[in-house]
């Protein structure tokens, strides 16, 4: 059983040492096998649901749901309307992790679950932060894997150190035959330095919003779902109306 210091200063030297360094770091079995499957099955069951809560639709403003979009689009900002959710965003694990990161305190402002089926495409590389300004910058992602992840189901890819070179211009995809249209990738960066990261079932990667990341296909018989929070410090301020709301971690 975990000490309350341990859960609120998860992060030794040397991994705070290596988040400076490289942009990210893995906090190993972060969640429990047991609360994962719980919570895997909370967010189907809401997907299943008929009538299915007018916030969990896959495409807003629709009255009938497509079978494939059920469990295949994400489910944008659960916390905002479900218990589970946002408990699940104030891990303390994370909380204690981001405290030791940024140096202050963290508020919760946005959280996706992602299912990425077998054959879907993956995002270009990017940074988070040209999608979600902050001022200051201290936007932080805490991306849960809800299984196993790895090269053939899609996993992340990131180049360690590039949060050190500021927001780079984002311009349209070049490969669709690998990613979503809909977003844009970084331009000016050489992306044979990608690393693919490997995540067990619990674990969870923490990185920077200008740390130049991506996804690849997923090209397994597999599912990579995930439950990706944003989080910022509690002084910064986001420039989006849809998130300003600021979650307290406590």
């Amino acid at each position: 059983m975990q000490t309350k210091t341990e859960r609120l200063n998860p992060l030794s030297k040397q991994l705070v040492e290596q988040y400076d360094r490289d942009g990210y770091l893995v906090i190993p079995n972060g969640c429990s096998d047991d609360l994962i499957h719980i919570f895997n099955s909370h967010i189907h069951s809401i997907r299943t649901n008929d009538p299915m809560p007018e916030w969990a639709l896959p495409r807003k403003g629709k009255n009938s749901v497509d079978e494939k979009d059920r469990y295949s689009v994400r489910l944008f900002n659960p916390h905002l309307h479900d218990a589970f959710a946002l408990q699940m965003m104030k891990l303390p694990i994370v909380r204690g992790a981001l405290a030791q990161i940024l140096g202050d305190e963290a508020v919760g402002v946005q959280s996706m679950y992602f299912y990425k089926e077998p054959g879907a495409h993956g995002q270009a590389a990017h940074q988070d932060y040209y999608y979600i300004r902050n001022d200051p910058n201290t936007l932080t992602a805490a991306w849960v894997a809800m299984e196993y992840t790895d090269e053939e189901n899609g996993c992340l890819y990131v180049i360690p150190g590039t949060h050190k070179l500021g927001l780079l211009p984002h311009g349209k995809v070049k490969n669709l035959e690998e990613h979503e249209a809909w977003t844009d990738e970084t331009e000016g960066i050489d992306l044979s330095r990608e690393i693919p990261v490997i995540l067990n079932k619990g674990d969870i990667l923490i990185f920077d919003s200008l740390l130049i990341h991506s996804s690849t296909r997923n090209r397994s018989n597999r599912w990579r779902r995930s439950y990706v929070c944003h989080y910022i410090r509690h002084d910064s301020t986001i420039e989006r109306e849809d998130l300003k709301k600021k979650i307290l971690l406590d």
